[in-house]
């Protein structure tokens, strides 16, 4: 494999003589982490985790008047997983994270093929998720059309194993692993707003007896169908996103039916920025067989309700929902440097058992950004959970008196490796 993706960049650095721009530029970034309750509470005679996860990306794009490629390998790791003496990376943590074409097809017209980021607006529904250090990406097809201020995205998507020739049986573990997936989105912009709607069709591999994979039995498809706006009014800008989900419940074969809402408001009446908001994600009631939950599927969720991940970050699915109301503001604090502090209140949307109190807890989230040089800037991060008792209701029972903190530190290094443009012979 990595034989194979270095002679394809030799070939992609010789054959950049003839093209009109190649770039090349690298992603590292280190992160050490100290969890004492991050994601889930902190149960009893336990030790707090500490480690340090990184990834090393290199990009590599290639420019002509039709045609953009793009190419990104990347290794994530954690330091220590792999013996210092060990003949290969026993971990397979080397991969492929991006490789597309972008072709022209007239005016206005593209298509992109290939292993492609796909992230829209604020990235609730598509994101990159950046944030985890081995991103997230898609294998599809996209036709897109953009013309002054509109844009319109037609996508497609349909997964395999491997090359097969009997059937079409998909079963790769993951979290909303999709089949098959569809979407369209278009987007109108103006001097200083925006509109845009998402109509999303994802299919999951029906397995008989779920969630015990046993023999497939078809396909089952969730939609997800929504808006997201952005408007100023005054010295107060405004966005927000609205979603419908229906159609089948993943990871079981029943009808759902499930919303989300969100607005925002943020105002900057000199160096720092100020913002307060509320995001609803609809749940089911505890104990009840009804599915009324609200999934985020492919978006950067940690973005979002917080940044120690208590919710829709790899947890969450086909729960009670929940009621985010929080504030932040963004204080500059120095010429380059700045700090990001914000406080959210967590409360279920649907009812917990035992008619318990609805309140989950309270966070709080502290970033502080210093670049250091040119391409590299560090970031600090401190967070604490005020868990209520209800808390513990959703995360398997674990007591929420404990302390839930978590803090880490990161370095980032992302300089142009080189840039340049040649003439077509």
């Amino acid at each position: 494999m990595k034989k194979l993706c270095l002679a394809g960049l030799s070939l992609l650095f010789f054959s950049s003589v003839f093209a009109q721009e190649f770039t090349a530029d690298v992603d590292l970034r280190q992160r050490f982490e100290y969890r004492h309750g991050y994601n889930t509470l902190f149960p009893n005679n336990t030790d707090a985790a500490a480690f340090v996860r990184q990834r090393a990306r290199l990009n590599f794009g290639y420019k002509a008047e039709k045609l953009n490629v793009f190419i990104a390998l990347q290794d994530v790791s954690t330091w220590g997983d792999t013996r210092q003496i060990f003949p290969s990376d026993g971990n397979d943590s080397f991969m492929l994270f991006q490789a597309w074409a972008e072709l022209s097809l007239g005016e206005n017209w593209s298509t992109k093929l290939g292993r492609q980021v796909i992230a829209y607006d604020d990235q609730r529904i598509f994101g990159g998720l950046d944030w985890a250090m081995q991103g997230r990406f898609h294998d599809a097809a996209l036709l897109k059309y953009k013309k002054d201020k509109i844009q319109l995205d037609l996508g497609f998507a349909f997964s395999q194993q491997g090359e097969s020739n009997f059937g079409t049986l998909y079963q790769v573990p993951g979290f909303f692993t999709y089949k098959t997936m569809q979407y369209a989105y278009f987007k109108k912009s103006w001097e200083s707003s925006s509109l845009s709607v998402l109509a999303l069709n994802t299919g999951f591999q029906r397995f008989e007896d779920a969630p015990v994979n046993t023999i497939a039995d078809g396909v089952y498809y969730t939609q997800t169908l929504g808006s997201y706006f952005t408007f100023p009014a005054g010295p107060v800008n405004f966005s927000g996103s609205a979603y419908y989900q229906f159609g089948d419940a993943y990871p079981v074969d029943q009808s759902l039916s499930a919303y989300q809402v969100a607005l925002e408001a943020t105002y900057k009446p000199g160096t720092t920025l100020y913002g307060i908001g509320a995001e609803l994600l609809s749940g089911s009631d505890q104990g009840s067989t009804d599915r009324k939950s609200f999934f985020p599927l492919y978006g950067t969720n940690h973005k979002f309700n917080g940044l120690m991940d208590y919710f829709y970050v790899g947890n969450h699915a086909n729960n009670v929902g929940l009621n985010d109301v929080y504030a932040k503001a963004v204080f500059k604090t120095g010429e380059k440097s700045s700090l990001l502090a914000a406080a959210h209140y967590f409360a279920a949307n649907g009812n917990l058992v035992d008619n318990a109190e609805s309140y989950l807890g309270t966070e709080i989230d502290l970033v502080y950004t210093q670049p250091l040089v040119k391409n590299v800037k560090l970031q600090l991060g401190y967070s604490h959970m005020f868990a209520s008792e209800s808390m513990s209701l959703i995360k398997g029972g674990t007591a929420s008196d404990n302390t839930n903190n978590w803090g880490w530190a990161m370095l980032v290094i992302n300089p142009n490796l080189f840039k340049n443009s040649f003439k077509e012979l």
